[in-house]
């Protein structure tokens, strides 16, 4: 008797079987590990001109994380539009910000107070540069380390007060964040 065999049509959507060799699993690095949770943070952003993340992280464990978005119960720029403000900068170049929101780096901050967490000492990872106002709250707050994904257009400014203030600053990728 002949043995029969069924040809099974794959599955939509299912994974492919491994192959004979795998390949080597390798750990990202902490660093990588907690610029991931902020691009995870930065997915609850509620304004698109910046959908920024930021985690405050200390001795390799997650103490606080934030997001781009309006104050507790305020209408969200995804709901209701921007609201623009001018700004003549150093340079006298005039740009127009958004001001509904509070920053990633402001957000991950008061997350962390509301709950009563220090964060002396700890390490932030956000999305771009600080600007100069979230620079000086996390000096402030005795933030550390400042790890940015990329950098800011006018981010100078963040940078220096990082420098004085013997906050260590690391810049991921060389390449600037416009908008």
């Amino acid at each position: 008797m002949a043995k029969q065999t069924s040809k099974k049509k794959p599955v939509k959507g299912a994974a492919p079987l491994p192959s004979s060799a795998p390949e080597k699993h390798v750990r990202p690095s902490w660093d990588e590990y907690f610029i991931e949770i902020m691009h995870a943070a930065a997915k609850r952003a509620t304004c698109d001109r910046g959908r920024s993340g930021s985690v405050i992280a200390k001795d390799r464990q997650v103490l606080a994380t934030g997001y781009v978005g309006s104050p507790p119960g305020q209408p969200h720029c995804d709901e209701v539009g921007h609201e623009m403000h001018k700004v003549i900068n150093d340079d006298g170049v005039i740009s127009e910000h958004c001001i509904r929101t509070i920053h990633a780096e402001q957000n991950v901050l008061m997350q962390a107070a509301k709950g009563g967490v220090s964060v002396e000492g700890a390490t932030l990872y956000c999305q771009m540069t600080p600007c100069y106002v979230c620079a000086k709250l996390i000096v402030a707050a005795g933030i550390k380390r400042v790890v940015s994904f990329r950098d800011y257009q006018r981010g100078e400014k963040s940078k220096a007060l990082f420098a004085k203030a013997g906050v260590q600053y690391d810049l991921v990728h060389s390449d600037t964040e416009r908008y």
